[in-house]
């Protein structure tokens, strides 16, 4: 667990970054940080790897106070994700994921060994180990940069608004992909984020931080959006927050209506597009069984032709649903 006790950061001019912030993170868990610009988000993520230290208060990871270790020896321990990776150019892939095994003493070789397995645990194929950074996409060097945070095993991550500067498609698959990294290795990360559904989606807990760096709420992302302590938090969550909740809704079983001939698929059977009198639009959105109510409302709201794609675990389309459907669930 980590926590904050009455933490306070000022700056020589007089600015207040973080005033007497105190809450706890808990560990395994992913707990997002966010609010407006200024609000000091990224400074509070900053103090608990010591890049920024604290003006006051005490700052403890399992009751220790961070201060009582050396700095360098405490950020060798705690994984770091930032926009647009952070990658040293200068190095091959492999190389920049073994960057911390190698300063904690380890032999190439299993530094090596160890940054392969990242790769594909991360989603990304082999062969790009031997690549450099400037031949990747943006999608593939923020993998990297996860692969890279998570290379010494370290307990605690810290993640800087990582997944800000990519496209919306690529932004979707870097939160998907970190969610089933969590549920596979079960970090406590600390996120920071400025997007509420960003926020929502990916926290376990999340804490709404005010201009001038004061708590102004911390809670499950389902509290947050039932029960807004305030009026800031009611209006940062949104006017929408009902539609942002269905995130929680999850039906028993959604019932979906056959396959139309318009939908057309590739050989495994994964949606590929809607074919109409000209061409074939593309499938915007999908949802897997099993998914929230957002999910399969996104899916039907985004289609040309209101109806959204079910897909089973191995992204084969097993169906389909429409308002009516999503409605009756929405009343029940």
């Amino acid at each position: 667990m980590i926590e904050f006790e009455d933490v306070t950061k000022q700056y020589p001019d007089g600015t207040v970054a973080v005033d007497t912030l105190s809450l706890r993170i808990p560990s395994n868990e992913i707990t997002v940080f966010v609010g407006p610009s200024g609000c000091g988000k990224t400074t509070s993520l900053r103090m608990i790897n010591r890049t920024i230290e604290r003006t006051s208060g005490r700052i403890s990871i399992d009751g220790e106070d961070i201060n009582s270790k050396d700095a360098v020896a405490l950020r060798r321990g705690i994984g770091y994700v930032i926009q647009h990776a952070g990658l040293f150019p200068h190095k091959t892939v492999v190389d920049n994921i073994a960057t911390v095994p190698k300063l904690l003493g380890w032999d190439k070789r299993r530094a090596r060994t160890t940054a392969m397995e990242l790769l594909e645990r991360v989603g990304l194929d082999v062969k790009l180990a031997e690549r450099y950074p400037a031949q990747l996409s943006g999608g593939q060097q923020q993998r990297v940069g996860v692969a890279r945070a998570l290379a010494a095993d370290p307990p605690i991550m810290l993640m800087d608004e990582p997944f800000s500067a990519v496209d919306p498609i690529v932004r979707n698959q870097l939160q998907e992909e970190l969610l089933r990294l969590q549920r596979d290795i079960g970090k406590t990360i600390v996120f920071v984020t400025h997007d509420i559904d960003e926020a929502i989606k990916l926290g376990d807990n999340v804490a709404i931080l005010r201009v001038g760096g004061k708590l102004a709420q911390l809670a499950p992302p389902s509290e947050l959006l039932a029960n807004p302590v305030d009026d800031f938090v009611r209006d940062f969550v949104g006017r929408d927050r009902g539609y942002r909740a269905l995130t929680f809704v999850h039906p028993d079983e959604l019932p979906v209506k056959p396959l139309p001939a318009e939908l057309v698929l590739d050989d495994a059977g994964a949606p590929v597009g809607w074919r109409t009198d000209h061409e074939v639009q593309p499938v915007n959105a999908v949802y897997k069984q099993g998914d929230s109510l957002r999910a399969a409302l996104d899916a039907v709201l985004t289609s040309p032709n209101g109806w959204g794609v079910c897909i089973d675990a191995n992204g084969r389309a097993v169906g389909i649903v429409d308002q009516v459907i999503v409605a009756e669930a929405l009343r029940s």
